[in-house]
Formats: structure tokens, C-alpha cells, sequence
């Protein structure tokens, strides 16, 4: 559905416009058209690519809707995927990071944006570049660099959530029967931050070229912008990484807990076979029914025997439990 189509010129809003007067306004000096879809179909697709001159492989992939993260260019235009976060409550009620994207074509008089499975639009973006009219005289370009960087900075509570999920699961990690549990968390944690990484790394390659070396035309005089959008993306890389290795020394540390739970089980059998080996020895001695054994028509001597097998299990309990081993 088609969310806005909006023509500026000169920095400020001329009027929002159908989308038939597209390729008349686009035509305009000084003027660029910004078109917002959501999960379109593809006869609004089609209306597009015939409007703004769109490349017809740009089009198909933001018609499948399943890209990986990259900025491609087509001549003067680019192309450019990114991925979206939003947590949602999953049936179990547990904490889902549901994975979106937003496709962008870029041209020296147009901006297009595409949402796919994602229901956080950009009329916050829209509503703060129109209040910086200095700033849109940049055109298409300073739309690009607003809207990459309000998805980037989407990215910085998914972070917080993932750090602050690790702590909870960590917190767990010493206490008794939770092992199982902490072993399903962690990895469960471990694949969200996979989907994470694979948003960013792309991305971080396909900014680093909008900042530095040949920069498109379309983002001539925005190095500085894409700049602070690479950055931001350095620093969840960053953060990314460390919690990974947090990640990976929680799962190290929950396997230890096991071996320790193993061996505390293992202590406790060989305890629990000591203290029957004792009085099973005894009486098996006691039961060797020879006709000349001592004590063997002696009153006391099934009293005394209990009595020995009593006080050498207690003594064995007594030492066990020093040891914390019972």
C-alpha cells in the first residue's frame, strides 16, 4: 500500500502528490519526489518502476523481499537492503526478534522506500528533515543518509536487549538444577545475535564505500553523514563481538557447572557403595558358618555384629560429610 508520495523543492514541502504526477515533479530543477510503500503489491511496483525509471533488477529483488544487506548501484541510482528489528512476544510469551527489511532506491531526484515485515515506519525521519529545510537541499542524498540512519539507531535498544538478557541468564548460571535451562537460553541468545551480525557486517562493508574512496554521485557532499551512519555501525559491531565472547564464556562456564554436578552425583554413589560395602562385608565374613568359628554359639554375637556395622557406617556418613562429599 502506498504509505505517502511527497514532492519538495528546494528544501521545502511542495504538496503531496498522486502517484501519476510522479515523473512530471521528478523532471522539475531543484525538485525530488519521496515515496513510501508498505508490503506493496507488485501492479504498485510496476507503477513505480514506470514513474521514477526504475532498473528492472532492482525491482525484482525489492519485489521478493528477502535480500541481504547491500547498496548496489544501477548507473546514477542506487539500490540499497537493510535489515529491521522489532521484539515481539512469542506464544510461549517469550522475547522474539522478528526480522524485517526496508529497500531503498536512490536517484538524483527521488527517494523510494519499500517496507517488507516491518510495521515501524518513517514519519518521524520525514517530520525531522522537513523541519531542517537546510538540510533537504541535499536532496535525495540527505533523505538516504535520515533513513539509513534512523534504521541504525534501531539497532542500539537491540543491543541493550540482547546485554540485558544475557545478565538475567547468567544470574542463573549457579543455581542448582538449572543447567538444561541456561544451556537452551544461551543458545537460543546466541541465535539472535547471529541475526544481528549478519544485518550489520554487510552493511558496515557497503557504508564504508559511501564514506570514503569513490563516493556515488547521488551522495556527493553527505561523506561526512555516512561517516557518522559507518561509525555507528563500528560501535554495534563492536558490541556485537563482545557479546559474543561473554556468550561464549557463559556457555563454557554453564558446561563446567555440569561436570561439577556430574562429579558431585559420582561422589555421592561412591559414598552411598562405601557405606553399604561395609556392613555387606561384614556380614558376609559373619556368614561363614564354620563349625569352629569364634563366637559362633556366642549370645552377644549378632548384637555385636549389628553394633560394628552401625558405628563403621556412621563413622563413614561422618567422614563423608566432612568432605561434602553426602
Amino acid at each position: 500500500m502506498l504509505i505517502s508520495c511527497v514532492a519538495y523543492q528546494n528544501g521545502q514541502k511542495i504538496a503531496d502528490i498522486p502517484p501519476e504526477d510522479i515523473s512530471e515533479y521528478v523532471r522539475r530543477p531543484d525538485c525530488f519526489v519521496w515515496v513510501a510503500l508498505f508490503e506493496p503489491s507488485n501492479a504498485e511496483l510496476d507503477e513505480m518502476a514506470d514513474e521514477f525509471g526504475l532498473h528492472e533488477l532492482a525491482v525484482d529483488d525489492a519485489r521478493r523481499g528477502h535480500q541481504r544487506p547491500k547498496i548496489e548501484e544501477y548507473g546514477d541510482e542506487l539500490f540499497a537492503a537493510l535489515h529491521t528489528f522489532e521484539h515481539e512476544k512469542g506464544p510461549d510469551g517469550s522475547d522474539e526478534l522478528h526480522t524485517g527489511e526496508v529497500d531503498i532506491f536512490v536517484g538524483p531526484n527521488y527517494v523510494l522506500t519499500v517496507r517488507h515485515r516491518t510495521h515501524v515506519g518513517f514519519a518521524a525521519v520525514r517530520a525531522r528533515s522537513e523541519r531542517e529545510p537546510e538540510l533537504l537541499r541535499h536532496g535525495a542524498g540527505y533523505v538516504f543518509y535520515a533513513v539509513m540512519d534512523n534504521i541504525v539507531d534501531r539497532y542500539f535498544p537491540v543491543i541493550d536487549a540482547l546485554e540485558t538478557e544475557l545478565e538475567s541468564i547468567e544470574a542463573q548460571i549457579f543455581e542448582r538444577n538449572a543447567a538444561r535451562s541456561n544451556i537452551e537460553a544461551l543458545y537460543a541468545l546466541k541465535q539472535k545475535l547471529m541475526v544481528v551480525k549478519h544485518a550489520v557486517d554487510p552493511l558496515m562493508e557497503a557504508t564504508g564505500r559511501l564514506q570514503g574512496g569513490r563516493v556515488p554521485a547521488v551522495c556527493a557532499g553527505m561523506t561526512e553523514y555516512f561517516r557518522d551512519v559507518y561509525d555507528h555501525l563500528h560501535r554495534i559491531q563492536a558490541s556485537v563481538e563482545g557479546i559474543r565472547e561473554m556468550l561464549t564464556t557463559a556457555i563454557q562456564v554453564n558446561l563446567g557447572m555440569i561436570s561439577l554436578s556430574d562429579n558431585e552425583v559420582t561422589k555421592r554413589l561412591a559414598a552411598w557403595a562405601a557405606i553399604i560395602a561395609v556392613p555387606t562385608m561384614v556380614a558376609g565374613v559373619y556368614g561363614m558358618n564354620f563349625e569352629n568359628m569364634p563366637e559362633l554359639q556366642w549370645a552377644f554375637g549378632y548384637p555385636l555384629a549389628i553394633a560394628v556395622m552401625i558405628a563403621a557406617d556412621a563413622y563413614l556418613y561422618y567422614h563423608f560429610k566432612k568432605l561434602k562429599w553426602l
